[in-house]
């Protein structure tokens, strides 16, 4: 495409322009020299950095419905609003799997709301490998915020705490270890815990015994993240957290230059991995047959790679 073309679609995105935005997130998606050209092109004219709200947790503990009630307090207040949500990949396509999407549909006809599904395709930590170049993009276009939902595999969701200016980790009850949970990374990430589906018997216990937990917690005698208790489909709770929200999100000066410079040195080591791992695999794709025979077991993979990358006087 050129950069004709990719100018063209960035002004008719900052209008408002559903179609040249998701010809926009589709270069970003793919990446390569065309993505390079169009990070370029929207330095010009970008708004200031959008606030990226992370939402993640483990499945099933209603993450989607929460963004989508999410979405509409914030769209009440008049923002554009840009939802990623990052789904498991199908096995068989590669495709997104489930697409949050489906769970949102309430917001499919509002012009002031974006959401793009994208598939892990085997990545860790929760994001898809492009998740970033799309949130910096629906950024730069003026989506803000940008609510960045992770596919919700469990406690190693830790990019998002690098990826976003504002973590909610979201818990439910019925976990069954819950004093296990509690002590994993995943706990350690939030700037504010909800435990939703709090309309649960068992939901009082466990936000007593989360509380209490974080309150040891304090690192540098900083207070322990505030904790929600919420029911994203009736809404309960949600008043309080997006009071909280609000009030961050106004507060933005005061934190978001610190949180974006943390951000922006994630991201250039995300890419910097990205293309080591590309490398890696054309490496590995030019020589079949030192590969076979590290398949056949008759060469060791430590000896293998020190044939493929021969140490260097600086190692």
């Amino acid at each position: 495409m050129a950069e004709a073309s990719l100018a063209s679609l960035a002004l008719a995105a900052r209008a408002g322009d559903h179609r040249a935005t998701a010809a926009l997130v589709r270069v970003a998606e793919r990446g390569g020299a065309e993505a390079d050209r169009l990070e370029r092109e929207l330095r010009h004219g970008a708004p200031p950095a959008a606030h990226r709200i992370g939402i993640t947790g483990v499945p099933g503990a209603g993450k989607s419905t929460l963004v989508s009630q999410l979405v509409t307090a914030f769209r009440q207040r008049g923002a554009r609003v840009a939802v990623v949500a990052v789904d498991p990949s199908s096995p068989f396509t590669g495709g997104a799997l489930l697409g949050d999407r489906v769970r949102m549909q309430q917001h499919a006809e509002d012009p002031g709301v974006f959401i793009r599904s994208m598939a892990t395709r085997g990545m860790l930590g929760g994001l898809a490998q492009a998740s970033n170049a799309v949130a910096d993009t629906l950024s730069a276009v003026g989506y803000d915020p940008v609510i960045i939902e992770t596919v919700g595999v469990g406690q190693d969701e830790l990019d998002i705490a690098a990826a976003a200016h504002t973590t909610l980790v979201v818990l439910v009850p019925t976990l069954g270890d819950e004093v296990q949970g509690l002590k994993a990374g995943l706990m350690e990430i939030g700037d504010a815990m909800v435990v939703n589906k709090a309309d649960l018997p068992s939901s009082a216990g466990f936000v007593r015994d989360l509380r209490a937990t974080l309150a040891l917690r304090r690192v540098n005698g900083q207070e322990p993240p505030p904790l929600h208790a919420t029911t994203a489909t009736t809404g309960e709770g949600l008043a309080a957290l997006c009071d909280w929200l609000f009030a961050r999100d106004g507060a933005r000066d005061s934190w978001m230059a610190e949180r974006e410079a943390v951000r922006r040195r994630w991201a250039l080591e995300s890419e910097m991995v990205a293309r080591i791992r590309q490398a890696v695999r054309a490496r590995l794709a030019a020589e079949p047959e030192l590969c076979a025979q590290v398949e056949r077991g008759e060469v060791g993979t430590q000896e293998a790679a020190e044939l493929l990358m021969p140490p260097t006087e600086a190692d």
